[in-house]
């Protein structure tokens, strides 16, 4: 919205295009967003203590848990506000990028949203019933799987359904430019063509992926916020990359024209993000609750399909990657050995806190771990 303000302003005074800046706009998302969830933090807080939306905490985890039931949760909501003025705010909103990934984010959150209400509300202990979330989580994250099927590899919004056409005329045989190739970070010029149908299945899996993974993390205070501030961050330097032509063809990297807008999106991420862990951080005022942790997951799950940058978000997210995989072999272990554990308590984070580390020393070494693995993932750029 205010883009298009400054843009007609130009007309008029030229100091206005400095606004046409991606790099400009997304400082700005970064203040707007902080200040959006610091502002209203306290209200939000406020609001979710008045209704007695508070967490329920698990009598077989760690001991120190215990204090925490009935803190507000289903906090995520200021997150996705911030986000979601910050990104109408300062996007081009004529960009066919823009609009995918902040659906798919509320989409998911809405998910979130019904699954916390009906647990702290409706004192639902089950919440949404998992196939009743994976039906819509799969819901969404086919539609925009298959949007951005056709949306990467086209030049402009113009041309996605000109490409489309084409495919089913082909006979669903066509397959795509190679800018939807799927890339092998680290090697020069090593990518592996997917066709339509496997860009569609591998996008699903990253954005469901992505989401539960992150949901799965958030368990401790400012365990799931801050790594998803940083990675993030990472993929709005890869989106600058990937829109720039004379970057991505200098760094070997498929450009995709509007990609850059994705810069604003995550930049807003990381301002939301920073905002509420102001609430978040150990104790903990609030919890994100699923609102924000299945939106956020998604978010960056989308975002990472944008840019090409699908193992690079393997990669950078390698605690969320951990803490699922954890929970996996756990469940399976489980089953298979007839009652044991593989684990004290899953996912892998209260693993920790119930072998005698602190929780404050699990999320900062969570933070550490993260933070060298999203310079892992930046790495990529140069080392080819």
């Amino acid at each position: 919205m205010l883009l298009w303000l400054t843009q007609w302003l130009a007309n008029f005074e030229r100091a206005f295009n400095v606004f046409n800046y991606i790099t400009f706009r997304a400082v700005l998302a970064t203040m707007t967003a902080l200040v959006i969830s610091i502002l209203l933090g306290p209200k939000v807080i406020a609001r979710l203590t008045a209704m007695k939306i508070g967490q329920a905490v698990r009598s077989d985890g760690p001991q120190s848990h215990l204090s925490k039931q009935g803190t507000p949760t289903m906090g995520g909501a200021l997150v996705l506000l911030s986000i979601t003025i910050t990104t109408l705010l300062w996007s081009d909103l004529s960009n066919r990028f823009v609009w995918v990934v902040l659906l798919v984010t509320l989409g998911f959150g809405a998910i979130g949203w019904v699954d916390d209400y009906r647990k702290v509300v409706r004192n639902n202990p089950r919440g949404m019933a998992a196939r009743e979330k994976l039906l819509w989580q799969s819901l969404i994250g086919l539609i925009a799987a298959t949007w951005l099927a056709f949306a990467v590899p086209a030049p402009s919004t113009a041309t996605i359904w000109p490409l489309f056409s084409a495919w089913v005329q082909s006979g669903l045989e066509m397959n795509l430019p190679a800018k939807a190739d799927l890339i092998v970070p680290f090697f020069k010029n090593v990518s592996y063509p997917l066709g339509v149908f496997g860009f569609i299945a591998l996008s699903f899996c990253v954005i469901v992926g992505a989401s539960n993974a992150v949901n799965l993390t958030d368990g401790a205070d400012g365990l799931a916020i801050m790594p998803t501030v940083m990675v993030g961050s990472a993929l709005g330097l890869f989106a600058y990359v990937a829109s720039n032509a004379v970057y991505s063809r200098y760094l070997l990297f498929p450009h995709i024209p509007g990609a850059g807008e994705m810069v604003v999106f995550c930049s807003a991420i990381a301002g939301a993000g920073l905002g509420f862990l102001w609430f978040n951080a150990y104790p903990a005022k609030v919890f994100m609750g699923d609102v924000g942790a299945l939106a956020l997951g998604a978010a960056l799950g989308t975002v990472a399909v944008i840019v090409r940058q699908e193992i690079v978000l393997f990669v950078m997210g390698g605690v969320f990657v951990a803490e699922t995989i954890s929970v996996v072999l756990q469940v399976g272990y489980f089953k298979w050995s007839g009652g044991k554990r593989l684990f004290r308590m899953a996912p892998v984070h209260h693993h920790f806190e119930l072998k005698g580390w602190h929780e404050n020393q699990v999320v900062v070494r969570a933070w550490i771990i993260t933070m060298l693995l999203v310079l892992a993932g930046l790495s990529s750029l140069k080392l080819r």
